[in-house]
């Protein structure tokens, strides 16, 4: 079967005002900026990032891609028949074909920002809002300068929804990928301490996530965590912005979509809520009290985009744990199973206090004991050692029975933990594997996570490396780790 076309040549050539050299296709059926991923006949852009795309080029060209963008200072490289567009600047022409893509589309348009939860409240809303028309979201974290853009210009014009993730990690970054989307529904997840070396304040951090708002249709809304300290002042932001309509969602009694009462288990959760006055009762296939709450902003979001709230609400059931954010992975000791909880992708004190909160509630075997492996959140500033000193207090709560700790940062709740939670500590992950490979036994649940720079997913590597199950044994163990990824806070 030929692939759908996303675009047309000449629509793209015109779009970002390029000058056409060989012999291009009529059109191409996706964008690519990895050329070890590209399919056939996708175009590629040679952005710039960790490196130069244009290194790329030739490597893409030959795994048939069906042609390249490239900056005109470059072009000279690549010879006279290689099938190019060429344009002043790569990632300005895909910022220019994204605008035409939001130009052309009929899609509601969902931004996604907040400190902690963008990514699975995104993949929620991929779920819930695919049952009642085609939707297209963001690819992993690509919720940056280029990966906005990106994740707009692949959007089919056939779609009835899109999901875009905006991150930051300064001020001024978010107001412009929301001016490009111009989305019908802004949501903030939460505020939290993440990045906060490089705003001093969690005021700070609000009003950078509010930039979200600047973008906003006329007729588009606001949907703001109720329950978090931030909401007068992002519902203040919000008002500054132009937006009159502002909802939003939680436990507390005021909320537009509000939690009545859930249930949590190990491998689910069941929650009655209201959702803008309709009482609903349903079930999340994906445990933990974080995504109860921002299953209530899906839902949420859902009624604001004209989707079906029944459809989606039994969308939920189906909800999975990602890779690095929560997925459980299963392995095999000399004794029987033991469970590890991958939540190793990246780490903040409110994400690091929801994954203990899972490892609470899940169900150890005979003598088994739950385990969490940390290394340290990092872009926290001076406020550093006091936050990774506070997590004892959670670990305490949540009766966690031992404590592996990796890095500067955490050594400061190793001090603080009691005697009988220390499971061991290193200067870094690559230290620390070891202690945890031999530490653990049959019957228990390991949370692994820590910042991405803490490396902590080889740690989850090596346990899955040491006990494979039975059934894996001869099967290759996916590299989960988000190749080219630039995600942000």
């Amino acid at each position: 079967m030929t692939p759908r076309a996303l675009w047309t040549v000449d629509a793209m050539a015109e779009a970002m005002g390029a000058e056409r050299q060989g012999a291009l296709p009529q059109s191409v059926p996706g964008i690519s900026i990895d050329s070890r991923t590209i399919a056939p006949g996708e175009a590629f852009f040679a952005i710039a990032d960790r490196r130069d795309g244009h290194e790329f080029v030739p490597a893409a060209l030959a795994a048939q891609a069906g042609l390249a963008v490239v900056a005109a200072e470059r072009r000279v490289q690549f010879g006279n028949r290689a099938p190019l567009l060429v344009v002043p600047d790569v990632l300005a022409g895909l910022r220019d074909l994204a605008a035409a893509a939001r130009a052309r589309t009929q899609a509601k348009i969902i931004a996604v920002t907040g400190s902690v939860g963008k990514t699975g409240t995104k993949e929620a809303l991929r779920l819930a809002l695919s049952k009642d028309g085609e939707t297209h979201a963001s690819v992993a974290s690509y919720n940056n300068h280029w990966g906005v853009p990106l994740s707009l210009a692949r959007c089919p014009a056939s779609a009835r929804y899109a999901v875009l993730e905006m991150g930051m990690n300064h001020a001024g970054e978010i107001a412009p990928l929301s001016r490009l989307a111009r989305p019908h529904v802004a949501l903030i997840t939460t505020i939290a301490p993440v990045h906060l070396e490089f705003f001093g304040s969690l005021g700070k951090i609000a009003d950078a996530k509010a930039e979200i708002f600047l973008g906003l249709e006329a007729d588009g809304a606001a949907l703001i965590n109720r329950d978090i300290a931030q909401f007068t002042h992002l519902k203040r932001r919000a008002k500054e912005a132009g937006v009159a309509h502002i909802v939003s969602f939680g436990e507390h009694a005021k909320a537009d979509a509000r939690l009545v009462k859930c249930a949590l288990h190990p491998h689910c959760s069941t929650v009655a809520a209201q959702i803008f006055g309709t009482e609903l009762t349903y079930k999340i296939g994906a445990p933990g009290r974080h995504l109860v709450r921002n299953s209530l902003a899906v839902l949420a979001t859902a009624v604001l985009a004209g989707a079906d709230l029944a459809l989606a609400a039994l969308a939920l059931a189906e909800l999975k744990p990602v890779s690095g954010r929560g997925a459980p992975i299963e392995i095999e000791l000399g004794g029987g199973p033991a469970l590890v909880i991958d939540e190793s992708y990246n780490a903040n004190p409110a994400s690091v206090d929801a994954a203990l909160a899972l490892l609470g509630q899940a169900t150890i075997g005979p003598h088994g004991r739950r385990i969490a492996v940390l290394g340290d959140m990092l872009e926290l500033g001076p406020k550093g050692p006091a936050l990774h000193r506070a997590l004892a207090k959670q670990v305490t709560a949540d009766a966690v029975d031992l404590v592996f700790c990796c890095g500067p940062l955490m050594r400061n709740l190793w001090q603080a933990l009691p005697a009988g939670r220390r499971g061991g500590y290193a200067e870094d992950s690559a230290a620390l594997e070891a202690q945890v490979l031999s530490a653990i036994r049959a019957g228990d649940v390991v949370m692994v996570k820590g910042s991405l720079g803490s490396r902590m997913a080889p740690i989850v590597k090596a346990l899955q490396r040491t006990y494979p199950r039975q059934d894996t044994l001869e099967s290759t163990l996916e590299d989960h780790t988000l190749e080219g990824a630039s995600a942000q806070g």
